[in-house]
């Protein structure tokens, strides 16, 4: 019977880290949604409400992957046995999604950087 996975090794900072750059590129990607759905109108320009918040959404993102990142690549002697941290593939396949969701997070996060050149 294979080792059952300890919770705590869970995919939370990953998680956490795409949820945050999604509210860090909220004031720039739904507008630009909502305009490549079609859907105009002057109100659009209004969606900037959560611009203020977006150093503390990056910095959050970074610091988030940051862990997640340390979490993923950490030796694997660190790793107590018979959890997940221990297994190579439950480590590769982490390490695949890591990458994977990190891509996606500075897509997200640079998107007002290039989404103008686009409109």
């Amino acid at each position: 019977m294979p080792p059952k996975h300890k919770l705590a090794e869970s995919n939370i900072p990953v998680i956490s880290g795409v949820i945050a750059a999604i509210g860090a590129s909220l004031c720039c990607v739904g507008p630009f949604v909502l305009l490549t759905l079609g859907i105009s109108g002057a109100w659009i320009g209004n969606l900037t409400l959560l611009e203020p918040y977006r150093p503390l959404f990056i910095a959050t993102v970074l610091l988030l992957f940051g862990w997640a990142g340390w979490q993923v690549h950490r030796p694997i002697e660190a790793c107590e046995p018979g959890t997940a941290c221990a297994v190579p593939q439950t480590r590769k396949r982490r390490q695949i999604i890591f990458w994977t969701t990190a891509i996606i997070a500075l897509i997200l996060v640079t998107s007002s950087y290039w989404i103008p050149l686009m409109a």
